[in-house]
């Protein structure tokens, strides 16, 4: 997976927004890029050691996961329920990766478009 191919693949959604907002809790998270829509997180990812993505998931599917799929762990920082480290090269494809990363766009977009 190229992370540049991946940061392209999520602005090519509708109506995303890309940001490093962690780095003001600690300069060493200054390299995590987080997309957004409808000012929601939907994936993160570290650009300086990219080595898979974070994203948003039903529970079930990341239940799923995390139990058949020895590089799909939980995120440290976020709900174990919701949300999943998707690492590459590992047991799960790049075609995985991005299906997992569309759906988790659009769980937040249905989730919040409706609020605004």
């Amino acid at each position: 997976m190229n992370i540049e191919d991946l940061r392209l693949y999520c602005l090519s959604f509708e109506g995303v927004t890309e940001k490093t907002p962690f780095g003001k809790f600690a300069s060493r998270f200054d390299s995590v890029l987080v997309f957004y829509v409808c000012g929601h997180m939907f994936c993160m990812f570290d650009m300086d050691s990219f080595d898979g993505v974070t994203v948003k998931g039903h529970p079930d599917r990341i239940a799923e996961l995390l139990e058949t799929r020895s590089s799909c762990l939980s995120h440290r920082n976020m709900s174990r329920k919701y949300w999943i480290q998707l690492n590459a090269n590992g047991d799960i494809s790049d075609h995985e990766i991005l299906e997992m990363t569309r759906q988790s766009y659009e769980i937040v977009k249905a989730k919040y478009s409706t609020k605004k």
